[in-house]
This record gives C-alpha cells, sequence and structure tokens, in this order.
C-alpha cells in the first residue's frame, strides 16, 4: 500500500488536510491519537507510567493528568528516556495494527506532528507537508486553542524550523490562505498522484514519460534527489555501498531533463538482483529490457553491465542505476559529475550536445523520443570518456 507521511507545524493546518484526504478514500493513521489511546485507562501503557512515575500522575478519575506527568517526565533526561521507552514501543506497535489492517489498495496517511524532528520521511513513499505564516500560526492557536500569542510562538520555535520541513516535504501545501483555499489543491493530488502512484506501487508499473524537453535548472533537484537516497538507503541497507545523485541534475546550473538520476552502488550483480523486491516494494519497480550502459571504445562490453529502476511516483520521474563497484561505469557516472562541476567549458559544450538531442526528439514520444536523444549523446560520451577520465585522475 502507498504510505504517505502527512506533517506540520501547530496551527499549520494539518488536520484540515487530513480530514478532506480521509474523505476521498485515505486510510488516516493518527499519531496523536493513538499516543492518547495507549495509555487510556485499563491499558498495559498507563500501567507502566503509573509504576514508573507514581499514582500522583493520575487524575482523580483514573485517567492520565497529563502536566502532572510532563512535570515529572520532562524533568531530567532520564525521566524522559523512561517515557519515551514506554510509550514508543506501544505506539509503534499500534501503528503497525493499524496499517496491516488497511486494504492492499489503499492509500494510508499517516498523521505525525513530529516526522520532520524523528527522521520519519524516508519510511513513507511520500511526505506532505503542510505549511503556513508564522503569523497565521500564532492567530489560529490564539482564536482556535486558547494558546495566547507568547506561548503559541513559544512552541512553534521549538518545533522543526520551516526550511527543515521545505528539505523534508515532498509536496508543500501553502495552507497560509482563507479556509477552503486549499481543498482543490489536496483533490488535484490525490487525482493526479497520490492514485496513480498508489496503482503504479500495487502493479510494479512505472510512471510515464512525458516529452523529452530541458528545462532550466531547479535548485531544488539537490534536495529532492536526498530524499530519494534516503528511501534508497533504508530498503538498501547494507547491501547498497553508497549511493549518489549522477546525471545532470546532479550539477548546480546546468539545464536538463527535469529527471533525477540516482547510482547505487553494489559489490556485484549478484547484489543488484537482491534488491529487486526491496526496491519495487518501496515503489521503484525494475526495468527488465536493460541491463547495461553502452560500453566505450577499450573496454570489456561485460564490465558495463547494469540493472536500472524508475519512480512509480507520477510526480518525480527518478532512474535508479544499479552499478558494480569499480566496473567502468559506476566509476565515469561518478567522474562526469566531478568533471562537469569543475569545467565550465565542459558543462557549455555537453549543454550544446543537450540542446541539439532536444531537438533530434521533438515531436517524439517515448521510447522514440529517448531513442532519438540517445543517438546524439551516445557518439559524444564514447568521445569524451577518455578525456574526463584523464582529467578526473580515474584510471582507464
Amino acid at each position: 500500500m502507498l504510505r504517505i507521511g502527512l506533517t506540520g507545524g501547530m496551527g499549520a493546518g494539518k488536520s484540515t488536510v487530513a480530514r478532506i484526504l480521509t474523505e476521498l478514500g485515505a486510510v488516516l493513521v493518527d499519531s496523536d491519537v493513538i499516543a492518547r489511546e495507549v495509555v487510556a485507562p485499563g491499558t498495559e501503557g498507563l500501567a507502566a507510567l503509573v509504576a514508573a512515575f507514581g499514582d500522583d500522575i493520575l487524575a482523580a478519575d483514573g485517567s492520565l493528568d497529563r502536566p502532572a506527568l510532563a512535570a515529572k517526565a520532562f524533568a531530567t533526561d532520564e525521566a524522559r528516556a523512561t517515557l519515551n521507552g514506554i510509550t514508543h514501543p506501544l505506539v509503534g506497535k499500534r501503528t503497525a495494527e493499524l496499517i496491516a489492517a488497511a486494504p492492499a489498495d489503499g492509500i494510508v496517511v499517516q498523521d505525525i506532528p513530529l516526522l520532520v524532528e524523528n527522521g520519519l520521511g524516508p519510511f513513507m513513499n511520500l511526505v506532505l507537508v503542510v505549511m503556513a505564516d508564522v503569523e497565521t500560526r500564532v492567530h489560529r492557536l490564539e482564536a482556535f486553542r486558547g494558546i495566547s500569542p507568547e506561548d503559541a510562538l513559544a512552541r512553534i520555535q521549538a518545533q522543526a524550523t520551516d526550511d527543515q520541513r521545505r528539505a523534508a516535504g515532498d509536496v508543500l501545501l501553502d495552507n497560509s490562505g482563507a479556509p477552503g483555499e486549499l481543498e482543490p489543491v489536496i483533490r488535484d493530488l490525490w487525482a493526479q498522484r497520490l492514485v496513480p502512484f498508489e496503482h503504479n506501487l500495487r502493479t510494479g508499473t512505472r510512471s510515464p514519460r512525458g516529452a523529452v524537453r530541458l528545462v532550466e535548472p531547479d535548485p531544488t533537484w539537490a534536495a529532492q534527489a536526498q530524499r530519494v537516497i534516503a528511501r534508497l538507503a533504508v530498503a538498501c541497507g547494507d547491501r547498497a555501498r553508497r549511493i549518489d545523485h549522477i546525471g545532470s541534475t546532479a550539477v548546480e546550473g546546468l539545464p536538463a531533463k527535469d529527471v533525477l538520476d540516482i547510482q547505487i552502488t553494489v559489490a556485484d550483480l549478484g547484489v543488484a538482483d537482491s534488491l529487486r523486491e526491496s526496491l519495487q516494494a518501496i515503489g521503484f519497480p525494475r526495468l527488465d529490457h536493460i541491463t547495461t550502459d553502452d560500453s566505450k571504445p577499450g573496454t570489456d562490453p561485460a564490465l558495463w553491465e547494469k540493472r536500472i529502476h524508475v519512480n512509480a511516483d507520477p510526480g518525480r520521474p527518478v532512474n535508479v542505476h544499479v552499478r558494480v563497484d569499480g566496473w567502468p561505469g559506476q566509476r565515469f557516472a561518478l567522474a562526469f559529475v566531478q568533471w562537469l562541476r569543475a569545467d565550465a567549458a565542459a558543462r557549455a559544450e555537453y549543454l550544446e550536445i543537450k540542446r541539439k538531442a532536444e531537438a533530434a526528439a521533438a515531436g517524439l514520444t517515448d521510447p522514440a523520443a529517448i531513442e532519438a536523444y540517445l543517438a546524439v549523446k551516445t557518439p559524444w560520451f564514447e568521445q569524451v570518456y577518455p578525456r574526463v577520465l584523464a582529467e578526473t585522475g580515474q584510471p582507464g
């Protein structure tokens, strides 16, 4: 199933987004609700808290007195660790139960206020971040929760910064406007991205690609690539020796196709094949018809073999190249980015070739467009291959 992480700072309007997604058919797993549920009267969680912190954390009706618990649990690092040691496993267990109960074709939205602070983004297929300016958030907290402006601002400042949330979010939802203004945006996101993503994930289908077109450099490409790399790292574990952002989008200021290229370096092709199911499970199905790069003159063609996976998410095209450590294709991918970053003339030369390739692919659709594009670029790569190795100090 598709797992969506939903987060946002206090007062940003995360609950509004959760409500709309639930109305559209999402299965909501709310971490705040779960956190209260696992320490409700009669639960093992509440009993464990009483045993650790004493009877005086209970209200007169036997429920948890949260301010009384906070006064004790946040007094020292040791007490906080005790609290977390009791509640976190219970919350994790209940979360897993709810996710397991969702339908196989479900879109599960996990509402996690501290998703960014706790580094949970890599465990989601996609992260939605609800944003709003600080003044709007303070006003909402005062108007709807009765929190003083000073207290509201202090609470906001204790959470992740807006920049940290932007870096963690695959989709940023601006909720600074009037009530209802965001709803059509969410509905469009549901229909155009989340539903197709779920279908592609479940069926192991790549997302369709559009025309071959160069776009101006996007300053967020690097952050987008790092989010992809973090998810791949979770799926690969120690089977990946390194994971790198490669290709044109890894070179600052260079126009490129809006497709991220990522390289996973592995020990051998057996390891590459062992990653098939793990990568497909997180939304990167393998393309079985591509098993090699174009070999370069003077090299062993067998050493250019690779595996390639692509993103099932229609909102973010990604090619994941799985190559063997030390083989020429793996080394060239890293050296080529290094060469372009260091040499303005090389960047200009490459951009000229890319423009010619783009023109050759104009009016065509995939796969003919890609074939026409590569027909222009491949001879150039053969020509510059020895130059790249020589100028970056790589062995031939």
